[in-house]
């Protein structure tokens, strides 16, 4: 049992030490796992919860490893006089956006993946920005 329990702590200590030594270079790590382009909900919180937070408030688990704070997803419309600024997600979401906490244009910081997911149907990518767009718009604070 002993024996268990200290192999459990080393591992845990190895991921540990592995995630600081990989803020220490700026790189921030989310799996990608594929998800159906049909629900906005489901893309969120897969891809974007880990900077923006489930709650889309910009605190999210990675959020502190980045360089800029993410942006709170819920105030979009509030700062656009009202009106949910769907061409400029859409625009951010298709081609990216100059963000310092990116690293890069790519919006998001594992474009090159998704990217990859959507060449087999280019129908595929436009389905998922509308969606995530949708979904945005709901999160709104009134």
């Amino acid at each position: 049992m002993l024996k268990r329990l200290s192999l459990i702590a080393m591992a845990a200590m190895l991921a540990v030490s592995m995630a600081y030594a990989d803020q220490s270079k700026g790189k921030v790590i989310i799996p990608v796992n594929k998800t159906t382009p049909t629900s906005g909900k489901q893309m969120f919180t897969n891809y974007c919860a880990p900077c923006h937070g489930v709650d889309a408030k910009g605190r999210g688990p990675v959020a502190t490893a980045l360089k800029t704070q993410p942006v709170d997803l819920t105030e979009l419309s509030k700062l656009n006089h009202g009106k949910f600024p769907d061409t400029h997600i859409v625009t951010v979401l298709q081609f990216g956006a100059e963000i310092p906490s990116h690293g890069s244009v790519e919006m998001p910081v594992w474009g090159p993946i998704l990217g990859k997911m959507n060449q087999s149907n280019p129908q595929d990518k436009l389905l998922r920005v509308s969606n995530l767009s949708r979904y945005l718009e709901t999160l709104q604070v009134k």
